[in-house]
């Protein structure tokens, strides 16, 4: 058997089946897992605290595409990002006639502390145009708009990680789906992008498995099972 690598993967799509509902299977896969798992997601720190909490590992997350990165094991929380800004940018989107799009309660960007998402369904050329105005980035992971600080991303969150856990990235192991997750891949020592994945992830891969969403990060981790 292939020595097992430390592991930093994303949720949705890459956990999920295609309605964005968690796999079960992936549950024993993560808890088992002999060396560090780091769960990196576009989503607020809630969300990947919750699976880490449920699924029974370490709370070892990237949050907000690297905005926010908490790492149990010292203790250490590191928010980053221009928050200002982005709340600038989402002000000047409403005077523009448009919405976040997640209803008036918006929890998609009720615990977000370095950027702001808006639903798909809204126009994106407009955020687009906002966030270049702002200085910042503008990233359609194919579930929501993102404008965010353009220093962070799940790369850097990564290397946050190892920094406190005396590791190097390129002793992981990456998985994902979307273009977000390229600067993981991109320092990673090995980077595997599930079928479903978006043509960024596929670009800067270095394997696309066969199958896609869970099923794809099953077939990416039997090699180390």
């Amino acid at each position: 058997m292939t020595e097992t690598p430390p592991l930093v993967v994303d949720i949705d799509g890459t956990l999920t089946d295609d309605s964005r509902a968690v796999d079960p299977r992936v549950f024993p896969v993560l808890s088992e897992w002999p060396e560090s798992v780091v769960v990196a997601t576009g989503k607020a720190m809630p969300y990947p605290i919750a699976l880490c909490e449920f699924v029974g590992t370490d709370y070892t997350v990237i949050g907000e595409n690297g905005g926010v990165v908490f790492v149990e094991a010292t203790d250490t929380l590191r928010i980053e990002g221009d928050k200002d800004a982005c709340l600038a940018v989402a002000e000047a989107y409403r005077e523009l006639g448009h919405e976040m799009g997640f209803g008036q309660v918006d929890l998609a960007n009720r615990w977000r502390e370095t950027e702001v998402v808006v639903d798909r369904s809204q126009p994106a050329e407009p955020l687009r145009r906002l966030a270049e105005e702002y200085g910042l980035e503008f990233l359609d992971t194919g579930y929501a708009y993102h404008v965010t600080d353009s220093r962070t991303n799940k790369g850097t969150g990564l290397e946050t990680v190892c920094a406190e856990l005396g590791l190097e990235p390129a002793a992981f192991l990456a998985v994902g789906d979307s273009v977000n997750d390229a600067p993981a891949f991109d320092v990673a020592g090995e980077s595997v992008a599930v079928a479903n994945a978006d043509e960024t992830a596929l670009a800067r891969a270095d394997r696309v498995t066969e199958a896609g969403y869970a099923d794809g990060f099953l077939e990416a981790v039997e090699p180390y099972r």
